[in-house]
């Protein structure tokens, strides 16, 4: 994921599910000193809200206090399919969108079809495996994303 923001230089980035904030610090601040733009960061996540069952995570005060000197940051509280539906009309475009393993697979097939809306043919889209030590992350083709997201209304209609 390093080589990836190194390359793309993204100035606006998508994360769905925070976790410790260490990954989003590490991305946002390298974004900051690559990119020729201020950096726009958007990061989704349950914050106080977590599950018993949820990995651990950072309060929503506690992400501000971190990331806000880092570029323009917005952090939205809440679970990412419902967030995404409020919000995915005003966000604009993403050059790098991230998914964490720790983002609720029922509420991350309901999210297919806004992120399909956030992303242009340069986009780049990382989904973190399961599992996984370390995190590997997997590119997730526009494809793949289109199709999920016609899975989605699919189901809706049911």
């Amino acid at each position: 994921m390093v080589r990836q923001v190194i390359s793309q230089r993204p100035t606006g980035i998508l994360e769905l599910g925070l976790g410790t904030l260490e990954r989003s610090e590490k991305i946002v601040r390298l974004a900051s000193r690559v990119s020729e733009s201020p950096v726009h960061y958007v990061g989704l996540d349950r914050f106080e809200a977590r599950q018993p069952g949820d990995p651990p995570g950072v309060t929503l005060k506690e992400a501000h206090r971190r990331l806000h000197d880092l570029g323009r940051i917005q952090l939205v509280p809440g679970n990412a399919d419902s967030s995404l539906s409020r919000l995915c009309n005003h966000l604009g475009h993403f050059d790098l969108i991230l998914i964490s393993a720790a983002t609720d697979q029922q509420n991350l097939t309901r999210c297919w079809f806004f992120l399909q809306r956030l992303i242009r043919p340069d986009t780049t889209l990382l989904q973190e495996a399961p599992g996984e030590d370390g995190g590997l992350w997997r590119p997730v083709p526009h494809e793949r994303v289109n199709d999920l997201a016609s899975q989605t209304l699919l189901r809706r209609a049911g």
